[in-house]
């Protein structure tokens, strides 16, 4: 199907031009916003052909097309009104002012934890490991070793409003040092004398409830959110020469006192009513509770709205020093791997038992992705299977009454997490998660599911042939210089499951790429932020820096080429700034995908650690 075709195919199943608010795109996806998101048809999007997946996330309806993303968009903007700037300002104040609360808040609370989720469960993982060593008695908690591996492990939590007042400023366009200095001033040790006093206490003879605010979630979120309205209020009225330093004295003389007297004591209550809501339900009927969150949670994550309940989490351990709602989480977690397991043991299909084999050993350590998008989701039985198998482990977890004590993501290397005083609930744990996936992957591999159909050599090479295309050995060089991982543990669903192709992921340690290859330059983006390149044999490649850095517009990158320009191995493609994208909370992860992957019977990635610049790290074998 040519781009055109295309375009009227997607214009027509998203509901029509008139329900197009407005429309961008990154290097593989387009990224809609939709004035009723009821109206597209997922199904016949996801099987139109040039299509890889539909994916909603964040209130964005995206369609993931792969390297001819920029084509389409362009083709779109030929036969359709959607491109048009009246259109997309028009459109974009009536989304701000109507908008879709739920995509919106999910939206708002995912950017500002998303980026302390690495730390925050190496922190836990920390601080689990810790609990086990003081039961067992391998550590002396009153000892100097373990009080500095105790405050490595819960200064993240101790501090945490600092960190959330810079993942908030940065959603928000405000002044990240002011709302630090805002959220320094909660934990300052006078004000945490003052709540420790238990005295009354007022600010120009208004009351002031104080309360704990190490560890607090929502105070210093309310606070920053609404520090950058007076930021823009401050700087829309205050003259240039003085608004540097103006602006930041009524941000705090406002905000500090403010939050104090209002957000602190509201925050804190919200928090603990909503905890203490969901832990109603767990006492309750602990097994009923934990069999609805193990087999509802993986629902929740593709919808986006698991991201609600982080906050809880977080605020039961800050709270009560413990937690009794994620326990059940993670047994959806384990349901999903055996799900994946299940189909890895079933499938004949050489290509989706290589996916759901990788998709299932990262599942295991807390990365779902690939096995819910890349495999059960897609085959629909398996997934049923997991909600199954999380309902079952769910309650036993529900029933045992387990309990975490540090945050993480559910996955095996966080189980310590779990391990609590005496161990008690850690059985029940283990017995769970064990239940979830062998469950799941019994009923996955019993009930089956439409296993796709592989073509055989004769056909694949009369399709290469008909299509003109040859295919040959060749050596992919490293565009980066750092660590080589593999492209599944990619925390991008889309990269990860291989939808786009085969490939390998690099965490760069210099701020520079490389042409892997001699070839040409296919796409040059606006945004600087991938780039697609076709060698001299027929590979095409594509080079993404970072996860989701299309939404910086270029900010940090600076380009050294265009599109159609003929480059050599070694020759300096984009230029980045590694420690200011890292600052703005992207992780700059960066794929190196073989878009034509089919085209090939073998994409072998390289075994070592560490790459540099020219080192080889694809070997493309032909296929026959």
């Amino acid at each position: 199907m040519d781009n055109q075709a295309l375009a009227k195919e997607i214009i027509h199943h998203v509901g029509g031009e008139d329900n197009v608010q407005s429309l961008v795109h990154c290097a593989t996806r387009l990224r809609f916003t939709l004035q009723d998101p009821s109206k597209p048809n997922k199904d016949k999007l996801e099987n139109t052909e040039g299509i890889i997946t539909v994916k909603e996330s964040g209130g964005q309806f995206q369609v993931v097309i792969g390297n001819t993303v920029p084509e389409v968009y362009q083709a779109i903007g030929a036969i359709s009104n959607i491109l048009e700037d009246d259109k997309k300002t028009t459109d974009a104040s009536t989304n701000e002012s109507k908008g879709n609360i739920v995509g919106r808040v999910v939206d708002v609370i995912s950017s500002i934890f998303a980026p302390l989720l690495g730390v925050m469960a190496g922190a836990g993982i920390l601080k689990g490991l810790l609990l086990i060593a003081d039961n067992l008695n391998w550590l002396d908690p009153a000892g100097s070793t373990y009080t500095i591996l105790y405050a490595a492990s819960d200064s993240l939590f101790y501090f945490l409003p600092l960190l959330l007042a810079v993942t908030t400023a940065r959603k928000f366009g405000a002044n990240v040092f002011t709302a630090l200095t805002v959220a320094g001033a909660l934990v300052y040790p006078t004000i945490v004398e003052l709540e420790a006093q238990d005295a009354a206490i007022d600010f120009f003879g208004i009351p002031v409830v104080m309360m704990p605010y190490s560890s607090t979630v929502i105070p210093i979120i309310l606070s920053v959110i609404m520090m950058s309205y007076v930021e823009k209020l401050s700087n829309r009225y205050i003259h240039q020469s003085v608004k540097n330093f103006l602006t930041p004295l009524i941000s705090l003389v406002v905000m500090v006192p403010i939050t104090l007297i209002v957000f602190g004591p509201i925050g804190v209550s919200i928090g603990n009513g909503i905890a203490d809501a969901l832990l109603a339900g767990f006492n309750f009927s602990p097994l009923l509770a934990g069999a609805a969150l193990g087999a509802g949670w993986q629902l929740f994550v593709i919808f986006g709205v698991h991201w609600g309940l982080v906050p809880v989490f977080i605020n039961n351990i800050a709270v009560y020093g413990q937690d009794g709602i994620k326990p059940a989480a993670t047994a959806s977690v384990f349901a999903q791997t055996g799900a994946a397991f299940g189909v890895f043991l079933k499938t004949k299909n050489k290509k989706l038992k290589a996916l759901s084999g990788s998709a299932t050993v990262t599942a295991l350590f807390g990365i779902t992705e690939p096995a819910v998008y890349g495999v059960t989701l897609r085959l629909k039985k398996p997934f049923i299977a997991g909600i199954i198998g999380g309902a079952v482990g769910g309650a036993i977890i529900g029933y045992g009454g387990t309990q975490a004590f540090a945050s993480g993501a559910p996955g095996l290397l966080t189980l310590p997490i779990f391990y609590g005083p005496g161990g008690e609930g850690f059985f029940a744990l283990i017995l769970g998660i064990t239940a979830s996936f062998i469950i799941s992957a019994v009923l996955t591999y019993m009930l089956g599911f439409d296993d796709p159909v592989e073509e055989t050599v004769e056909e694949a090479n009369t399709a290469i042939k008909d299509d003109n295309i040859e295919s040959v050995d060749e050596q992919i060089f490293s565009p980066l210089e750092g660590e080589a991982i593999a492209l599944t543990n990619v925390a991008d669903p889309t990269f990860a499951s291989e939808a786009m192709g085969q490939g390998i992921a690099i965490k760069p340690q210099t701020g520079r790429v490389v042409s892997p290859v001699n070839g040409t330059i296919s796409v040059a983006f606006k945004t600087k932020h991938a780039i697609g390149i076709v060698s001299e044999n027929g590979a095409e490649l594509l080079i993404h820096v970072g996860i989701d850095t299309v939404q910086l517009d270029g900010q940090y990158f600076t380009s050294h080429i265009q599109q159609g320009d003929v480059v050599n191995i070694g020759d300096v493609l984009v230029a980045f700034d590694i420690n200011k994208i890292k600052e703005a909370g992207y992780d700059v992860t960066t794929p190196i995908i073989v878009t034509n992957s089919n085209q090939y019977s073998t994409v072998d990635a390289t075994a070592e650690n560490q790459v540099k610049e020219k080192d080889s790290i694809l070997t493309l074998v032909a296929k026959d």
